[in-house]
C-alpha cells in the first residue's frame, strides 16, 4: 500500500475549512465524512484539484470527500495527526449531522425514510393499474371500445390484475403504519395492525364517502351521546402517519413502565386501544378534513392557474428533487388519488425525469473523457426509467447548462399537461414507462410531453455545449483527469506545475506497464442474485463510479464468497465490506448494501481475517439481509474494481440478470 502525501492530507483540510471548522470526523471503507460547523466554507476547486480526492458531495447534514478503499484509512490517520481531534464514530458524526439540519430538512427526511421503503410496492401497484388501463381503457385499440368488450375472455384476466394492482393503494394505510410506526421508534407488527384497524372492512370505506354523505347514509358510533363517524381511510395518507406517531410515542411511554413480565399482555393492548379510540375520535377526522383541504386547494390553483402551475411545478421538479423537498409530494400524490381519483403532479414528475435523461444523453456528443461519456449514457438510462439522481448529481449539475436545459424542456411540457388535466391513477412509474399510469385516453398529449422534453432538453443542450466547447477542450487539455482549471488558471504557472506532475505520472506509469505485464483474468460473482448496473446504486458515490468501475448485485441470499484466488487485504471493523487482491495484486471491493456500516457489524459474520490467503469460491462473509432491510437500509451490493490501479484495467461484463455465485461475472484485461 503506497505512501500517501502528507501535503495532500494538509490540502483536504484546508479545503473543508481547516480544523476549526470540523465539529467530528470519521470514515467508511471509501469516504471521509464530516460534520462541519459550516459548509459554505468548502473549497469545492481546491477539492476536485487534489489528487486524493475522487469526489465530493453533502448527504444529510454530512460533508463526504471520496478517498477510495485501500487509502481512506491512511488519510484519516494522517488528518487525525494533522488536526489534533479526536476519533468520532459513523454516529457521533450523524448525530452532529442532523443537529445541522432545520426542522423543514428533519421533516422532509422522515417522510423520505417513511416512504422509500413501501415504493416497491407503490411501484409494483402502478406498473400492474397501467396494464388495467390498457387492457380496460376505451379507444386505445378500438373506437369507443376496451379490449375486454372486443374480447370478453380476457375480462377476468383484467379482473384479477386489477384486484391485485389496487390492494396496494387500498391497503396503504397498512403499509404507511408498518414504515412510519417503526421510523417513529415503535414496533412495526403493531403499526400493521393499525393500518388494518383503519381499513377495516366493517367501515364505511373512504372511497364511498362523498356519495354517502350527499345521500345521508354515513354510519356513525353512538360514544355516550357523543357521535362519531364510522368511516375507513382507504388512500389516506395524514390519518395513519399521525396515529403511527402516537402508538409510537404511547408503546415507548409504556416499555418504560410496564415490568418486563407482563409487557406482552400490557403494551401492545393499551398502545393499540388508545390510539385506535384517538385516531377514530380525533386525529382521523381531523386531519382528514385537512388532507382534503390541502388536495381541494392545489386541484383549485391548477384549475385557476393551470399554466403557471404547470410551468412551475414541471419546471421546478428537478431543483426539488436536489433538495429532497420532491419526497414531501409523494403523499400529495397518493392523497390525490386517494380523494380526486387521480393525480395531475406525478406526470409532470415522469416527463422531468426524461428532460434530464435526454440533457445528460446529450452530454455524451460534448464530453471527450470516455468515462464521462459512459456516466452519461448510463445515467440518462436511469433517467428514462424514472431514476434521476445520477444524471442530475452525476452529469447534468456538474456542467450546470444541461441541468438548465432539461428544467426548461420539462417547464413547458408542464404548461401543456396542466393546461389539459392530464392525470394519472397511479404512481410509482416515472420516466418512459410513466405512460402506464396515465389514463390511456390521455396518452396522446403525454407523448407529445413527451417528444416536448426530449426535443428541447437534448437539442438545448448539444448545441449549446458546442458553443462551448473549445472552452471545455482547453479545460481537458490543462488539467488531470477530475481537475477543472478554468482558462485564467490555465496561464498561470500553478496549472504548469500540475501539468508537469501529471506528465511525470503518465511517465512512471508508462514505466510500471511495461515492467509489469498482467494477463486478461475473470472475476466470478461473489454472490448469487441479480446483476444490476451501479447506475442503480442509491449512493453517488458508486452510481457516478467516483471509486472505479463494477456492477452491482441484489443479493438472493446472505453469503458472499472469495471471486478468485488472492489475499484479503482489508475487513472494516463493522464487517459490512472488505477488499480483496488477486496473486498479481489486483483488487476489487466488496461492499455489502448501502449506509451498512451504522449498523456497526450486527448480522455480519466474517470468515476472513485481514491478511488472509483465500482461495476463489471460499466463503468469506454471511450476513442478514432481514436484520439489514428491517434497518431501512439497501442491501444492493456494489463490486467495484478501484481507480488507479496500474496497468489500467478494461472492464467487460460477462453477467445480466439472475446469476449463481461463482458463475463469470467481470472480464478483465489491462491496458
Amino acid at each position: 500500500m503506497s505512501k500517501i502525501d502528507q501535503k495532500q492530507v494538509e490540502r483536504i483540510v484546508q479545503a473543508v475549512g481547516g480544523k476549526e471548522n470540523i465539529e467530528a470526523a470519521t470514515h467508511c471503507v471509501t469516504r471521509l465524512r464530516f460534520a462541519l460547523a459550516d459548509e459554505s466554507k468548502v473549497d469545492a476547486q481546491a477539492l476536485e484539484e487534489n489528487a486524493l480526492v475522487k469526489g465530493h458531495f453533502s448527504s444529510q447534514g454530512q460533508f463526504q470527500v471520496i478517498i477510495g478503499p485501500g487509502l481512506v484509512d491512511q488519510v484519516y490517520d494522517e488528518m487525525m495527526k494533522l488536526t489534533g481531534g479526536s476519533r468520532a464514530s459513523k454516529d457521533d458524526v450523524k448525530t452532529l449531522a442532523s443537529k445541522k439540519q432545520n426542522p423543514l430538512q428533519r421533516a422532509i427526511k422522515m417522510l423520505a425514510d417513511i416512504f422509500i421503503p413501501i415504493l416497491p410496492a407503490i411501484v409494483m401497484a402502478g406498473l400492474l393499474l397501467g396494464l388495467n388501463n390498457i387492457l380496460a381503457g376505451p379507444d386505445i385499440f378500438y373506437e369507443g371500445q376496451s379490449l375486454i368488450e372486443v374480447y370478453p375472455q380476457w375480462a377476468d384476466v383484467a379482473s384479477i390484475i386489477n384486484l391485485i394492482a389496487s390492494t396496494a393503494f387500498s391497503f396503504l394505510p397498512v403499509l404507511i403504519g408498518w414504515s412510519a410506526v417503526k421510523q417513529f421508534g415503535g414496533s412495526p407488527l403493531l403499526g400493521i395492525v393499525l393500518g388494518l384497524i383503519l381499513v377495516n372492512p366493517e367501515l364505511l370505506s373512504a372511497y364511498n364517502y362523498a356519495d354517502a354523505t350527499l345521500e345521508g347514509t354515513v354510519p356513525v358510533w353512538n360514544l355516550f351521546g357523543f357521535e362519531v363517524e364510522k368511516i375507513g381511510y382507504q388512500g389516506q395518507v395524514l390519518p395513519v402517519l399521525v396515529s403511527a406517531y402516537i402508538l409510537a410515542k404511547i408503546e415507548g411511554f409504556l416499555n418504560k413502565r410496564v415490568r418486563d413480565s407482563i409487557k406482552l399482555l400490557v403494551v401492545a393492548p393499551v398502545a393499540l386501544l388508545v390510539t385506535g379510540f384517538l385516531a377514530f375520535t380525533v386525529v382521523g377526522p381531523v386531519t382528514f378534513s385537512i388532507g382534503n383541504v390541502i388536495t381541494n386547494g392545489l386541484v383549485s390553483i391548477f384549475d385557476s392557474f393551470s399554466a403557471l402551475g404547470g410551468l412551475i411545478y414541471g419546471g421546478l421538479y428537478a431543483l426539488l428533487v436536489i433538495t429532497g423537498f420532491h419526497h414531501t409530494f409523494l403523499a400529495v400524490d397518493i392523497q390525490l388519488i386517494g380523494s380526486q381519483g387521480g393525480t395531475f403532479l406525478w406526470p409532470m414528475l415522469a416527463l422531468s425525469n426524461i428532460a434530464q435523461g435526454a440533457a445528460a444523453l446529450a452530454m455524451m456528443f460534448i464530453l471527450k473523457d470516455q468515462k464521462a461519456k459512459g456516466l452519461a449514457v448510463t445515467s440518462s438510462v436511469s433517467a428514462f426509467l424514472g431514476v434521476t439522481e445520477p444524471a442530475i448529481f452525476g452529469v447534468n449539475i456538474r456542467y450546470r447548462y444541461p441541468f438548465i436545459f432539461g428544467m426548461i424542456g420539462s417547464g413547458i411540457a408542464g404548461v401543456l399537461l396542466a393546461m389539459n388535466n392530464v392525470l394519472a391513477s397511479s404512481i410509482g412509474v416515472g420516466g418512459i414507462p410513466g405512460f402506464l399510469s396515465i389514463f390511456p385516453n390521455q396518452w396522446g398529449i403525454f407523448f407529445l410531453g413527451m417528444l416536448i422534453v426530449i426535443v428541447v432538453s437534448f437539442t438545448g443542450t448539444l448545441l449549446y455545449g458546442k458553443l462551448r466547447m473549445p472552452r471545455e477542450q482547453l479545460k481537458s487539455e490543462n488539467a488531470p483527469s477530475g481537475v477543472v482549471v478554468d482558462n485564467e488558471q490555465a496561464a498561470t504557472g500553478e496549472a504548469m506545475d500540475v501539468r508537469a506532475e501529471n506528465k511525470l505520472d503518465v511517465e512512471q506509469n508508462a514505466v510500471n506497464s511495461n515492467t509489469q505485464k498482467r494477463s486478461e483474468m475473470t472475476i466470478a460473482a461473489p454472490l448469487s442474485g441479480k446483476v444490476v448496473p451501479l447506475s442503480e446504486v442509491p449512493d453517488p458515490a458508486f452510481a457516478q463510479k467516483q471509486m472505479g468501475d463494477g456492477v452491482a448485485i441484489i443479493p438472493a441470499e446472505g453469503k458472499v464468497y472469495a471471486p478468485f484466488k488472492g489475499t484479503v487485504e482489508h475487513v472494516t471493523k463493522t464487517k459490512h465490506a472488505m477488499i480483496l487482491s488477486d496473486t498479481e495484486g489486483f483488487q476489487v471491493l466488496i461492499h455489502v448494501g448501502i449506509d451498512t456500516v451504522s449498523l456497526k457489524g450486527n448480522g455480519f459474520t466474517t470468515h476472513v481475517e485481514s491478511g488472509m490467503s483465500v482461495s476463489e469460491g471460499q466463503l468469506l462473509l454471511e450476513f442478514d439481509k432481514e436484520a439489514i432491510e428491517k434497518a431501512g437500509l439497501p442491501i444492493i451490493t456494489p463490486i467495484i474494481i478501484p481507480d488507479g490501479q496500474e496497468p489500467s484495467p478494461i472492464i467487460e461484463e460477462l453477467a445480466s440478470g439472475i446469476i449463481e455465485s461463482s458463475a463469470p461475472l467481470l472480464k478483465v484485461t489491462f491496458d
